[in-house]
């Protein structure tokens, strides 16, 4: 897995199984209050629609009568087969009778047992092998059909509820009694299907009464994996990524989803909450059928619309913030000290030996500065030299192609605002093994003001070549952190010293400021960015 790209997701869904209803004090507590999923296994088994409409008891003919001939439900008929998407280019909506829909299973019924019986009556290995695949190809056949959401109640639309008679066969759960419910829904395959991955903008509990669903759940922190659709998209609530054959190549992030999700089986009287914006699939059993209670959670219920632009730029801030710490480097261990083997290699590029409080470093100096770079312990004199060698390597590149060449000597002070060569410090460069920003990061607040102030006093171009053409835009990010974290540890003369001493290093000292602030906001425009692609579905170019 690419490194942090799982930071701030559960990786391991604790879904509570429960076996007996909570009170609705306890559900509201417990479990919605958290936004978690939870499991009530055979709390609705006392509903009557358990035994009256279990297909295997008769129960298709008591709901072909309950319902009777006329009424007209609406079908979602896919264009994938088995496989139900969300968005209107792979589905439409058709109308037919529900006594025909039930008609139809009752004859998928009959050929399950004939094409059964058929599959057991050859005894010879050669023979059986054919039936199987005769008869896993004929029960795989297309099936389209899927009532999905039919409403039996509707808080909006009651003169819709076509299968409103179904009501008095079930009950609402004890434990949401007290919720103002916006719909109840019938769900009903006839064969088995697959729903694409989804949330719902509603709290959600899932009743089966027949048949067997298993449900595979994501939180909306998994979100970036599931490529949701666009957000000005019809489907924008739907995964962009395909079910059966996911291209890696397109989604590639998509190799993580299975990480970050949890599987729940539901049998005939089981429940399941779905927290609002919880992805899930659902692959559903021959003939399943399903009653489902949505409601709107307090949070969306009490949010005042004219609020709504501020929540929106607080809540992106805080996936921005979250994004921008994903992205900085992991800590890393720079303590060059303690790498023993790695000095050693240091040593042989032919660097002179500095003593340091009777320690050697593998950090040449000229001597006349060996005393003043004395107050740096032996760690910070090798990242010293570490920024450095980063330094020179950088420019030196820079100015093969854009920079008139300069006596690497000339520390003079220039006025030009052509970008300057850098001077050879009288540091001779060690290897380098990590980026500005990891440097950065491996080094305490006030480490680093150490190494800032030696090379504002005594390098300054290379600080400024540092600053003006290396800052990387992550380095750029933990600079301004490490500035944050340093301010607390120091007096208010100490912090005004550093910065005079830091900016006094640079001809344009604005300059500085802008190309760090420039930079900073480079690396948090990418992080914005990466929160639009990954979260809902959408790009953009550039800052405005």
């Amino acid at each position: 897995m690419e490194a942090g790209v799982g930071e701030g997701v559960q990786e391991t869904i604790r879904i509570p199984h429960l076996t007996r209803p909570l009170s609705p004090e306890e559900f509201a507590t417990q479990i919605e209050s958290k936004s978690i999923p939870g499991v009530f296994r055979g709390v609705v088994k006392g509903w009557k629609a358990i035994s009256l409409w279990d297909p295997s008891k008769g129960g298709l003919n008591y709901l072909s009568e309950m319902v009777g001939p006329t009424a007209v439900v609406e079908a979602m008929m896919s264009n994938h087969e088995h496989i139900f998407y969300g968005d209107l280019r792979n589905h439409e909506r058709v109308a037919l009778p529900f006594s025909a829909f039930i008609a139809s299973c009752k004859s998928y019924i009959e050929q399950l047992s004939l094409l059964s019986v058929s599959c057991h009556v050859s005894d010879s290995d050669k023979d059986k092998a054919t039936n199987e695949e005769t008869c896993s190809t004929s029960l795989d056949a297309p099936d389209k059909l899927y009532l999905a959401q039919v409403p039996i109640y509707s808080a909006e639309r009651k003169e819709c509820c076509s299968l409103e008679v179904l009501k008095e066969d079930i009950q609402t759960p004890v434990f949401i009694e007290n919720k103002s419910l916006a719909s109840i829904n019938f769900w009903m395959n006839r064969a088995q299907s697959r729903s694409s991955t989804h949330y719902d903008p509603r709290h959600n509990i899932l009743c089966v009464v027949a048949g067997q669903k298993e449900v595979t759940l994501w939180p909306p922190s998994a979100c970036r994996f599931l490529y949701p659709m666009p957000i000005y998209g019809e489907a924008s609530n739907h995964s962009a990524v395909s079910l059966e054959n996911p291209d890696l190549s397109v989604h590639a992030r998509a190799k993580h989803m299975k990480k970050y999700s949890a599987k729940v089986i539901l049998n005939p009287g089981d429940a399941l909450f779905i927290p609002e914006g919880w992805f899930h699939q659902v692959d559903s059993s021959d003939l399943t059928i399903a009653v489902n209670f949505w409601w709107v959670s307090s949070i969306m219920s009490d949010m005042v619309e004219h609020m709504d632009a501020y929540y929106l730029r607080r809540i992106l801030n805080r996936l921005v913030s979250k994004e921008m710490d994903r992205m900085l480097p992991k800590r890393s261990i720079l303590c060059l000290n303690k790498e023993k083997n790695s000095q050693n290699d240091e040593a042989s590029e032919g660097c002179e030996e500095s003593k340091t409080n009777g320690k050697s470093t593998n950090l040449g100096v000229n001597q006349d500065k060996s005393m003043i770079l004395g107050q740096l312990d032996p760690n910070g004199l090798q990242l010293l030299g570490k920024l450095i060698s980063l330094v020179h390597k950088n420019v030196e590149y820079i100015g093969q192609d854009q920079y008139n060449p300069t006596d690497l000597n000339d520390e003079s002070v220039e006025t030009s605002n052509q970008p300057k060569q850098i001077a050879n410090d009288g540091i001779c460069p060690v290897s380098v093994n990590g980026s500005i920003a990891q440097i950065f990061l491996s080094l305490e607040p006030l480490a680093l003001q150490k190494i800032l102030l030696a090379m504002a006093e005594h390098f300054p171009r290379t600080l400024e070549a540092l600053i003006l053409h290396t800052l990387e835009p992550a380095a750029a990010e933990v600079l301004t952190c490490k500035f944050d974290e340093m301010e607390p540890l120091l007096t208010k003369e100490q912090q005004e010293e550093f910065y005079k001493k830091f900016y006094s290093a640079f001809d344009n000292p604005s300059a500085a400021m802008d190309a760090i602030l420039n930079a900073k906001e480079t690396f948090a425009f990418q992080a914005f960015q990466n929160v639009l692609d990954q979260y809902v579905g959408a790009k953009v170019i550039g800052p405005t």
